[in-house]
């Protein structure tokens, strides 16, 4: 596996070192013929580095489909505002353990989010006002681009997941995540053990192996940014 590996990492270089030498100036026949076969050559690497990620692009997207995620973004980048957006996520994930429980997939975690979203809310703001702050609480199921997370012994893909965000006050901080389906959030869970319940074989082995897969979580990351850079216009 490791030789697969080295082999992706090897392509993509040498298809970077090719553009870059494209872009030289062309002064002779020779030349001109040595760039035709470069580009020819450039084309083979782009059209096999695409095939290898069809498979893996598609294995990400699935994951992102059986996760549910949750997200606290913190009133300001202060010592003060950072120590209470901890404290609302520890009061949400106390009120979730029990509501998620019994959640089988992420569609019945997601409607479980929506039916409760006021109390989960409330529970946030609770926590705001029991820390002796007023900052307004937001409580929201949206979905919201990721980049790609490491979390423990996993990684994440980057992409669009479904999410119950909480925003505290101006929500100009530096955020906390977690996955909230499968329950990898709550003090007794086993991040791969909860993921295993719901993931394939083949997509426990994307998010398990980080490592082996970072030119390919990098290019995920690159298109998903791109694709969503097109929707935003």
């Amino acid at each position: 596996m490791e030789k697969t590996v080295h082999t992706q990492t090897e392509m993509f270089e040498r298809t970077v070192f090719l553009m870059k030498s494209l872009r030289k100036p062309l002064f002779s026949k020779k030349k001109t013929y040595l760039s035709v076969l470069e580009k020819s050559l450039l084309l083979g690497l782009l059209l096999s580095f695409l095939l290898t990620m069809t498979g893996f692009s598609g294995q990400c997207e699935a994951i992102e489909n059986q996760v549910f995620r949750f997200h606290v973004l913190a009133n300001s980048d202060s010592q003060e505002d950072q120590a209470l957006k901890l404290k609302v996520r520890d009061r949400v994930l106390e009120y979730s353990e029990g509501l998620f429980q019994n959640a089988q997939t992420r569609e019945e975690a997601e409607a479980l989010a929506a039916a409760h979203l006021q109390e989960l809310c409330q529970a946030a703001q609770d926590e705001v006002y029991r820390q002796g702050y007023d900052y307004p609480v937001k409580a929201e199921i949206t979905n919201m681009f990721f980049d790609t997370r490491e979390y423990e012994t996993v990684t994440l893909p980057a992409g669009c997941y479904d999410a119950l965000r909480i925003t505290i006050g101006e929500a100009e901080g530096h955020n906390w995540w977690c996955v909230m389906f499968p329950p990898m959030c709550l003090p007794a869970a086993e991040e791969s053990q909860e993921l295993n319940d719901v993931l394939s074989e083949s997509q426990m082995e994307v998010v398990e192996n980080g490592d082996k897969y970072q030119v390919k979580f990098f290019a995920v990351e690159l298109f998903e940014k791109v694709k969503n850079w097109f929707q935003d216009r």
